[in-house]
């Protein structure tokens, strides 16, 4: 970690729009971060639209990304169109990248955008990615994040969308262990029938701390908002989820729901979750919940008639974590980082079956 002179403390970062105890400690996070001074330095800034997108890790981290961004990566999609090729964002966390992107959706377009996060974890780096997206009505925006860091690494992953009047936003994560990472993903239902389906994937071991905050407002009539995490923690791993769905004031007829599922392998693992439902609407459903345990007994009795101990059970979760990353990884970048993941948690060749299986029905579809 950076020293004194070059870094930055980040305190009450991640912070949910209502907050639980605070003798739980689970309503923010503190970060310390290398502060590189950019005093004389020209370089590219967002148009002024973006900064009144919020973003889940807050201002704080927003102001952070953008004085260490060296330059700023703008991206348009023209209206009624379908881009081809995935807008992708490749963080080199070896080396402590910085990535500040903001992208502008235009009415009816659609488009793919990839953040993939990950090196070989040699080093002990902090690096980070602030996505930015306003999506213009009817736009359909799927954005998929792929992080893997090293066990020394930290890394900050930050998303700001605001949908409009029928736009569709889906948004896959997978966060596949590290040091220190933390998720911040805030979508804004502004218009009318929008939607958004946010699904988290999570793997921690270790002493790996992984830090997420989800927040959805819907805003407008007859939003939709569905939010699943998925994880599994091992050994002495450290994880705290909070997500919120706000439905506010003139949000009539909009449903939101929130779900996490949490496999618990590790005896000294540390597991804080706190869902919340906002509401200042009578005419709307909302509904979280959260399931924590093991493998269950008859999930256990089932696999124990075919010889399996509870051991190999547990690793049937994990390579099936890890299996779904590869396969929906969208692009290399992404993919490189999932298989990196795989083959230091299951071993080389278990990630390179995966990674044939995938090869495979590639090219069974060419």
């Amino acid at each position: 970690m950076a020293d004194e002179n070059t870094s930055v403390v980040l305190d009450r970062v991640n912070e949910p729009p209502a907050q639980t105890w605070n003798r739980l400690r689970a309503n923010d996070i503190t970060l310390t971060v290398p502060k590189i001074s950019r005093k004389g330095d020209v370089y590219f800034a967002l148009p002024q639209l973006f900064s009144r997108v919020e973003c889940g890790m807050g201002e704080k981290v927003t102001n952070w990304v953008t004085s260490q961004a060296a330059d700023a990566r703008y991206v348009e999609v023209p209206a009624h169109t379908v881009r081809e090729e995935p807008i992708v964002v490749a963080i080199d966390t070896d080396k402590g990248e910085v990535a500040d992107t903001g992208v502008m959706v235009r009415a009816g377009a659609t488009v793919s955008i990839v953040v993939a996060a990950g090196g070989t974890g040699a080093d002990n780096t902090t690096s980070a990615s602030l996505l930015r997206v306003v999506a213009e009505e009817g736009a359909t925006v799927t954005i998929t994040e792929v992080v893997g860091v090293g066990s020394s690494q930290q890394h900050l992953e930050s998303v700001g969308v605001d949908a409009d009047d029928d736009a569709r936003v889906e948004v896959r994560q997978y966060a596949l262990g590290g040091g220190t990472v933390a998720f911040g993903t805030a979508v804004s239902l502004s218009g009318d029938r929008a939607r958004t389906n946010i699904g988290l994937r999570y793997f921690a071991d270790g002493k790996d701390r992984l830090d997420v905050n989800h927040v959805v407002r819907q805003r407008g009539k007859s939003t939709i908002a569905h939010v699943r995490e998925n994880g599994i923690l091992d050994d002495a791993a450290e994880k705290a989820l909070r997500a919120t769905i706000d439905l506010v004031h003139g949000a009539r007829g909009s449903k939101g729901d929130e779900a996490e599922n949490v496999l618990v392998f590790g005896d000294d693992v540390v597991n804080k979750t706190v869902p919340v439902i906002l509401c200042d609407e009578d005419d709307v459903q909302g509904n979280h919940g959260a399931t924590i345990g093991t493998v269950g007994p008859e999930q256990m009795d089932y696999l124990a008639d075919r010889g399996l101990s509870r051991k190999d059970a547990e690793a049937l979760f994990v390579r099936a974590l890890f299996e779904d990353a590869i396969i929906n990884a969208p692009e290399a970048h992404a993919h490189d980082v999932a298989v990196r993941q795989a083959e230091r948690v299951l071993g080389a060749e278990v990630a390179h079956d995966f990674d044939a299986s995938v090869q495979l029905a590639e090219n069974e579809e060419a």
